[in-house]
């Protein structure tokens, strides 16, 4: 078995990947990642010593590239972790955001066809539902749910959803699409809420909060929802979209107040709202519990305990990150490769 991961340097890419070598020994993993801010090699540093991993710096766009790995490896499975992912980066250059989502999807999806892979699977957002009204617990996204995205990342990740469910139903390409809730976790690039929060805190700077700190989102532990995915590529049915959540329904208040209390240091700063923002994300995962048995294990409790845990214990690389030393990573792992 060989499964490509694309973006496996990312956040959830990384985590992933450290996931199936760590589950599966004998299954060969490929990643490929083009290497942008948000991918750092030195997330993967560990797995260069497996034997079952392999590393192509590529752009998911390049087709003439893509095809060429594929036709290396002959994967029998991709996930497509591979996306630009910040919102506001999306609201200042949206053009980036619908090349790489939703063009790069395509490159990916026909190299799938031509070479016949067992399985595609899109590695999607709960932000593609757009967003829930704050006073109704009651009212969560299924799958059932109308695209109503808000950001012009969201929108490019609804567009890609769309290119997945129909090369299903034109070519009958084998896929599955996967919407989770806002992931936290090790590995998670800074600029993001809880290891910016975490990284402020502990080097005494202020916490700044978007508006009323009073945006819900859903927070799924990295680690299930690498196994709820992994879950889906192995027993989910071909064609059908699981929501993956963690029952953990928090404020950005609550999340920072957290961080604060177990840091025991802190300052809140309240900035002006980003433009557009969705108050509420909730997800109903009945769907892939019913149906594949996959359940969240982990409260929020324990995994914002880890996460803290993880970054106090790994200083050197977000500290890597933040003086822009990470970019040389790559340079220095292949000295003779070209940039």
């Amino acid at each position: 078995m060989s499964i490509i991961v694309t973006g496996g340097a990312g956040f959830i890419g990384s985590n992933f990947i450290h996931y199936l070598l760590e589950k599966n020994i004998n299954e060969k993993v490929v990643c490929i990642d083009k290497l942008t801010y948000a991918g750092n090699l030195s997330s993967l540093k560990n797995c260069f010593e497996n034997l079952n991993f392999s590393f192509y710096k590529e752009d998911i766009k390049n087709e003439r590239g893509i095809q060429s790995i594929f036709d290396k490896e002959k994967p029998d499975i991709v996930v497509n972790f591979a996306a630009e992912s910040h919102v506001d980066r999306s609201i200042e250059n949206p053009s980036i955001f619908l090349e790489t989502n939703i063009l790069g999807t395509q490159v990916l999806l026909d190299a799938s066809r031509k070479y016949g892979i067992k399985r595609f699977h899109q590695v999607s957002t709960d932000e593609v539902y757009g967003d829930l009204p704050i006073d109704r617990k009651d009212l969560l996204f299924t799958e059932n749910n109308p695209i109503k995205a808000s950001s012009p990342y969201s929108a490019s990740k609804a567009g890609a959803d769309l290119l997945v469910l129909a090369y299903y139903r034109t070519y009958g390409t084998p896929i599955t699409i996967s919407r989770c809730s806002n992931n936290y976790g090790p590995y998670h690039f800074p600029e993001k809420l809880i290891p910016l929060m975490i990284i402020n805190a502990l080097k005494g700077k202020q916490l700044p909060i978007y508006g009323d700190g009073l945006n819900v989102r859903d927070w799924l532990y990295v680690k299930e929802h690498c196994s709820a995915i992994d879950t889906i590529i192995r027993k989910g049915k071909v064609g059908e979209v699981y929501n993956i959540g963690g029952n953990s329904e928090k404020s950005n208040l609550e999340v920072v107040q957290a961080i604060i209390k177990y840091l025991n240091k802190g300052e809140i700063l309240f900035v002006k709202d980003r433009a557009g923002h969705d108050r509420r994300y909730a997800i109903n995962a009945d769907k892939i519990k019913k149906e594949l048995g996959w359940v969240p294990t982990i409260s929020f409790e324990t995994g914002i305990k880890n996460t803290i845990e993880w970054y106090l214990s790994n200083t050197d690389w977000w500290e890597k990150i933040i003086s822009g030393e990470y970019k040389y990573y790559y340079a220095k792992h292949y000295p003779k490769e070209k940039k």
